[in-house]
């Protein structure tokens, strides 16, 4: 492996965190609790890597050193050179790919929480039973990890299978760890129902959202115009022969709120502000959930045995995960929630991934 890398994003990252340290100590900042906790989260997400980076350059210097004392006449003193030059190598290729994992870009949801929908597809009642399974399966990993379960739905079979379950997880770095578990999962094994003993191959589907968050409204001066007009209908002559009509036109959206209402042009402006601010959260809420209606679709495919991602092998006692051919040899105890190995094959092999395609 390179002991080498790039430092010019390293160097922009360390200069970012020197203006972040300053501005959380600034008053004026403080003052906003807004701005300063994100600031804090910014600074926060930073550290590790400007920490990991003077390491690397301690490291460096350290290598450039004992390569200086290399040559010296003093045998026992180049053979300790020597073996230190070995050892910051190794130090230092382990110290870059750390910093490579570290500077590649974050998924933006990776620290939510998730919602898991888990839905039987190809087999009937055994696919049922299976999604069951699979449901107390992740609820047991969720456990281990000491992770919040709240249930959000569930629709069971006469037999104890499930038809359907939607259930949150939320604790640190939840949709992190689970995200990788979307797609079609088929099992092989003999079902309780099958007489004959032969082995069927049935298909659940996993969907795995991160949590939808409210969205945030904020309206921009820049967006919007006002205009005031003489309020029409009943009223009296006050309301009749001024201007505190208020019409808020929205251009991003395209919305129009108008109020005429109250008397006063003060009070007929705030309250057309109230009713812009509320269609504009039901228009973006309403886009987050076609998206997240769209993505869980994406994930889950037509649930077809064709598209699995993994396969639960019971007579052979295996897992395989055949995106990245990873296969565990311990189904009961994956069954019983051990999750830890594949999750991290499989978060592995996305870094991998992504720091070939970025090279």
């Amino acid at each position: 492996m390179s002991m080498q890398i790039k430092t010019e994003k390293l160097d922009a990252v360390c200069a970012r965190f020197k203006a972040l340290d300053e501005k959380v100590q600034d008053a004026s900042v403080i003052a906003d609790n807004k701005a300063w906790a994100e600031l804090c989260r910014e600074r926060a997400e930073l550290e590790p890597i400007v920490e990991k980076y003077a390491e690397y350059k301690k490291a460096q210097s350290d290598y450039n050193d004992a390569t200086e004392m290399l040559h010296a006449d003093d045998a026992e003193l180049a053979a300790l050179a020597k073996e230190e030059c070995d050892s910051l190598v190794d130090s230092l290729a382990r110290i870059v790919d750390e910093l490579k994992i570290m500077l590649l870009p974050k998924d933006p949801n990776d620290g939510k929480n998730a919602v898991l929908e888990i839905r039987p597809a190809a087999g009937g009642e055994e696919a049922a039973l299976f999604a069951t399974e699979l449901c107390r399966m992740y609820k047991m990993y969720a456990e281990k990890r000491r992770w919040a379960i709240e249930d959000i739905s569930l629709n069971d079979t006469e037999l104890g299978g499930t038809k359907e379950a939607v259930f949150r997880i939320s604790g640190k770095d939840v949709f992190s760890c689970l995200k990788y578990e979307s797609g079609v999962h088929r099992v092989q094994r003999v079902p309780v129902t099958e007489t004959q003993g032969r082995v069927h191959t049935s298909t659940v589907t996993v969907a795995v959202l991160p949590e939808a968050e409210t969205v945030d409204v904020e309206i921009l001066d820049k967006d919007i115009k006002i205009d005031t007009y003489r309020s029409s209908g009943a009223g009296g002559q006050h309301i009749n022969k001024t201007d505190s009509a208020i019409r808020i036109t929205h251009f991003p959206t395209g919305i129009v709120v108008t109020c005429q209402d109250q008397r006063s042009q003060t009070k007929n402006k705030e309250r057309a502000m109230q009713v812009l601010a509320t269609k504009l959260y039901d228009f973006y809420q309403g886009q987050k959930d076609e998206e997240y209606a769209s993505l869980r679709k994406g994930q889950v495919g037509t649930g077809d045995r064709s598209e699995r991602i993994r396969t639960y092998n019971f007579p052979q006692g295996r897992v395989t995960d055949h995106r990245i051919g990873f296969t565990l040899y311990s189904i009961d105890e994956f069954m019983n929630g051990d999750l830890d190995k594949m999750v991290e094959a499989l978060r592995i092999a996305d870094q991998t991934r992504r720091l070939e395609g970025d090279e």
